[in-house]
């Protein structure tokens, strides 16, 4: 087991400035590699607090944003046209990616890739949904309309 420092918000693991343990394959292959942790040693304690003040620090002034952001989200569909074939059936899938470009181009807001959590792939057009972890305690649900492109 590896104990770790999080420098990102790691779903269903932690948020920035967590003191975690995770097996060494995990550490070494997905977090350390993308930058979501750091080892853990003495002289990281000092960091988890610098990195604990940062975040308290950006909490209070996002918690308003998220809210009303998460408003937004959730109060009308979100449009997002793609190649489909007969059926209904989309060549691909619709990636999270699509999605924060889609919430772009209705005027809705921002979103970072990372955030937005598909629990299972799009392959059809119809109505779904999607979460968007705004803040590790405001989750917004998105309604996505996936139309064929004609």
């Amino acid at each position: 087991m590896s104990k770790l420092i999080l420098t990102n918000e790691v779903s269903g693991l932690g948020s920035a400035g967590d003191v975690v343990e995770v097996k060494n394959g995990y550490a070494r292959n997905y977090l350390l590699p993308r930058g979501f942790a750091i080892l853990w040693s003495k002289g990281g304690e000092k960091q988890v607090d610098q990195i604990k003040a940062a975040r308290s620090a950006r909490a209070l002034a996002t918690v308003e944003e998220a809210q009303t952001l998460k408003a937004r989200l959730e109060e009308k569909a979100v449009r997002l046209v793609v190649k489909a074939g007969v059926g209904g059936r989309l060549f691909g899938a619709v990636k999270t990616a699509d999605i924060v470009a889609a919430v772009a181009a209705a005027g809705v807001g921002e979103l970072d890739k990372k955030k937005v959590e598909i629990t299972a792939p799009i392959r059809s057009t119809g109505e779904h949904t999607a979460t968007v972890r705004l803040t590790s305690d405001v989750v917004a649900k998105i309604t996505l309309q996936v139309v064929g492109k004609k």
